[in-house]
């Protein structure tokens, strides 16, 4: 990479140079830190409600570590350059007009466009603004940091990435011991759903594409736009669709288990000849619950929620 030779001279062509070695710098930082992020997010996974299709469990630490080196050096790119560069092009300017220590102002530029790229994904997909920016602020201060460190290294490319492997696989280990002992102590809690009462299934749930279901106390069920179980279970079958969508009067009854997932919920019953009856299971919280059915091949279904309306 040519970090251990006495800088250049200052100059508009040093820039861009400068900005590569950064970057240079930065791809095998980012690379290292990815698997951690992964297994962190894979240990939160486990403490949420799955919806009735599990996660990847070893299956995907297994499949990770053999992905993982072609992956990562791609990924470590992109990274370096929706996060990282911008956080120097920020840092620079600042830098040269009010001085202090580099790294605080990289810091600073990591933050801002951690923000910048939450508010964006929050206003394209719905994510919500302050875990995005969060993870987004956590993914890249690592590496703004660390160029400081790396580019004055007398190593060659080789160095820095065998290096950036021995972090990795440290990193990866250290996170995956203790999440599971935080799992094994508690710390991290199983996801339990909610136990709700006749009364509390009782009242209005909306989902997506205006479906609607209206649950009366005395048994009745009104459904406007609601997905509900086909007729025909042929997975194989060309035209074959996941649901199918319904509207009209019905019935339901609080339903244990009927769908075999173990999950307490409703089963419904709509007097039309759209559909069959539908177990909807619960989920979410006391506050918050939500009824859900997962359509489909179990393993690539498609996933329907309704969440209780507000009084």
């Amino acid at each position: 990479m040519g970090w251990e030779k006495k800088q250049e001279r200052a100059g508009d062509a040093e820039v861009p140079r400068s900005l590569r070695r950064d970057l240079a710098a930065a791809v095998p930082v980012h690379a290292a830190q990815l698997p951690t992020a992964w297994l962190l997010w894979w240990i939160w996974l486990s403490s949420q409600d799955q919806y009735g299709t599990g996660y990847i469990g070893a299956l995907g630490i297994a499949c990770l570590l053999v992905f993982a080196p072609l992956l990562l050096p791609f990924l470590g790119l992109l990274l370096s350059a929706v996060l990282t560069l911008p956080a120097i092009l920020l840092a620079r300017p600042a830098l040269r007009r009010f001085g202090g220590p580099e790294g605080a102002w990289r810091v600073i530029g990591a933050a801002v466009t951690a923000v910048g790229w939450g508010a964006v994904t929050t206003a394209l997909f719905g994510l919500p603004f302050l875990t995005t920016a969060s993870v987004l602020t956590a993914l890249g201060l690592l590496p703004v940091l660390g160029i400081a460190y790396v580019r004055t290294r007398p190593w060659s490319m080789w160095g820095v990435w065998w290096r950036s492997a021995l972090a990795c696989a440290g990193l990866f280990a250290l996170a995956l011991g203790g999440g599971l002992a935080a799992s094994a102590a508690g710390v991290i809690p199983q996801y339990e759903p909610p136990e709700l009462t006749r009364a509390q299934l009782t009242g209005v749930w909306r989902g997506d594409d205006g479906a609607e279901l209206r649950l009366t106390p005395d048994g009745r069920a009104e459904a406007h736009s609601l997905p509900t179980e086909p007729t025909d279970d042929d997975w194989s079958a060309p035209d074959y669709e996941d649901y199918v969508v319904c509207a009209g009067s019905g019935t339901w009854k609080p339903d244990p288990d009927t769908d075999g997932t173990g999950r307490a919920g409703i089963l419904l019953h709509l007097g039309t000849d759209c559909g069959l009856d539908t177990h909807w299971s619960v989920s979410g919280t006391e506050s918050a619950p939500q009824l859900y059915v997962l359509f489909g091949d179990p393993d690539a279904g498609t996933l329907r929620t309704l969440d209780r309306a507000g009084d």
